[in-house]
């Protein structure tokens, strides 16, 4: 492996070359959730590139949290556990400031023609299939979330034919084999329709978050989009930028 002349309009500098590669073996599975890694130095001389070009690559794989270091135990592929998903990806939390994970009923799941907002966030075809979910959220065993879960059917074949687990990021990986590396989302007040209003014990026209998200994978592929509805009565949306 080797940087491209520095002039070049493609260069890309190495550590960011070693960082695709570590993503790539992720994606296909040479490394799945829990892979226990070689060393620095392993890595490095089978790279053919310096312990620090692999450091500096690790570093960023981390604050991504795509690995994770333990002392004494060495680097691992991370896994979606509970903490972490709760952490990284969920961010509605009670006004008490107390982090906690949300428990979920299914409403309905099937499989249907893709609507055109399906179609446009996924990028699939005219003709394709999705895999829709649709259930309520509770915090403290308070209905705070009603949510719709759109999945590209050829990706997850037969996911809303077994019970749909609480903790999907993880059952992505487990039994697809498809890591979910980031999201995307848009944020927008409205006001709630009679439906998802009676859902979440409240009046048609009460006010609400809407969340869109758009889940992507190792490989940037789109795989998850999610429509969220969440109520701010004692809730708040937190976010932390750096």
């Amino acid at each position: 492996m080797r940087a491209e002349d520095e002039k070049g309009v493609g260069f890309r500098p190495l550590y960011r070359q070693v960082k695709d590669t570590f993503v790539k073996r992720m994606a296909d599975g040479q490394w799945p959730p829990g892979h226990p890694l070689a060393s620095e130095s392993q890595l490095a001389s089978e790279l053919g590139v310096s312990q620090g070009t692999v450091r500096k690559a690790l570093d960023e794989l981390e604050s991504e949290n795509l690995v994770v270091r333990q002392q004494g135990r060495g680097t691992f592929v991370a896994q979606h556990d509970e903490k972490r998903i709760l952490f990284q990806f969920f961010k509605l939390i009670k006004n008490d400031g107390i982090p906690r994970f949300p428990e979920s009923q299914v409403l309905s799941a099937g499989v249907f023609k893709a609507t055109a907002e399906e179609r446009e966030g996924l990028d699939l075809g005219s003709s394709a299939m999705v895999a829709r979910v649709r259930r309520v959220r509770f915090i403290a065993d308070e209905p705070v979330i009603v949510e719709t879960l759109s999945l590209p059917d050829a990706m997850f074949p037969g996911i809303t034919e077994v019970p749909v687990p609480n903790s999907l990021y993880a059952y992505y990986a487990e039994r697809y084999g498809i890591t979910i590396a980031s999201a995307r989302e848009k944020i927008t007040a409205i006001a709630l329709q009679p439906r998802d209003a009676t859902i979440l014990d409240r009046d048609a026209g009460h006010p609400a978050l809407m969340v869109q998200r758009l889940a992507l994978a190792l490989d940037g592929r789109a795989v998850e989009w999610r429509v969220s509805l969440c109520l701010t009565d004692t809730m708040h949306y937190a976010s932390s930028l750096r």
